[in-house]
């Protein structure tokens, strides 16, 4: 773990009027003054490059990226009194599909078949989630019809699967 210093130093810079004016107005929780909104923004710019040596910080910083739709989703079901696993799961897997690429390293064929490997069982854990949807004649999703509403293709392509699985083809 990270260690925060406690020691503040000065720094000054000099910055284009329009990057002054979008700082001013830029809403930055915890940041009310430029100053504070400096220090967020760096530390989730330490973050950022952190994250491209580690998965861990990594995913970090992409839940904070989705920060803003996660707080507004968890006040879109505070105020319905409804909720979306669908949706959720879906920002937790992107989250986690962008945190595997930004932390790769494929410096070499096996670490690129790892992240292969890593993404596919990612993508996949979150089609069983989207197929567990299914099984029920409505989703857990503010449009209870939307998961069966994109899963004919699906549907299709894994039943011809198991056919070919079933039954492989002679002479191949």
């Amino acid at each position: 773990m990270t260690q925060t210093s406690t020691t503040m130093e000065p720094l000054s810079a000099r910055i284009p009027s329009d990057l002054y004016l979008w700082l001013a107005q830029l809403k930055v929780e915890g940041a009310n003054t430029n100053s504070d909104k400096l220090r967020v923004l760096l530390g989730q710019l330490k973050r950022q490059h952190d994250g491209a040596f580690d998965f861990v910080t990594a995913l970090a910083w992409c839940r904070d990226l989705a920060a803003r739709p996660r707080a507004a989703l968890a006040q879109l079901e505070a105020d319905t009194g409804r909720h979306s696993e669908v949706l959720s799961q879906a920002l937790e897997h992107l989250s986690h599909a962008m945190a595997l690429l930004i932390s790769a390293d494929l410096s070499s064929l096996d670490q690129a078949a790892q992240l292969e490997d890593k993404l596919l069982r990612r993508s996949f854990a979150h089609t069983e989630s989207l197929l567990r949807q299914a099984t029920t004649p409505q989703a857990a999703a503010f449009d209870p019809a939307v998961v069966l509403r994109h899963l004919g293709a699906t549907l299709q392509l894994a039943q011809a699967i198991h056919r070919l699985q079933q039954d492989p083809p002679k002479g191949v």
